[in-house]
């Protein structure tokens, strides 16, 4: 990260302290958290994000994200498909 850091002083259930401290391996028990907290970040952000689209053009259906879920389908086949015909053409 390239902000510098600051020390702070967090309360938690201790069972989740430990599962996290046995989980934070060589890269420490606060670059876990701050992985961890980072990523409650960018959901919060994408919630904020979906909510104000949803209130712009209306809620989200089942067959937008299906919709949309076939499109990325296609779109990742494809570029699998270009991906494997650039390296049997070399």
């Amino acid at each position: 990260m390239s902000e510098p850091t600051q020390k702070y002083s967090i309360s938690m259930p201790r069972d989740i302290a430990e599962a996290a401290r046995a989980r934070s391996g060589p890269s420490g028990l606060s670059a876990y958290v701050t992985a961890a907290v980072a990523r409650q970040i960018e959901r919060d952000n994408l919630a904020e994000l979906i909510a104000s689209a949803e209130e712009e053009h209306g809620p989200i259906t089942p067959e937008d994200i299906r919709d949309k879920a076939e499109y990325l389908a296609r779109v990742r086949e494809a570029r699998s498909a270009d991906t494997e015909e650039g390296r049997n053409s070399g």
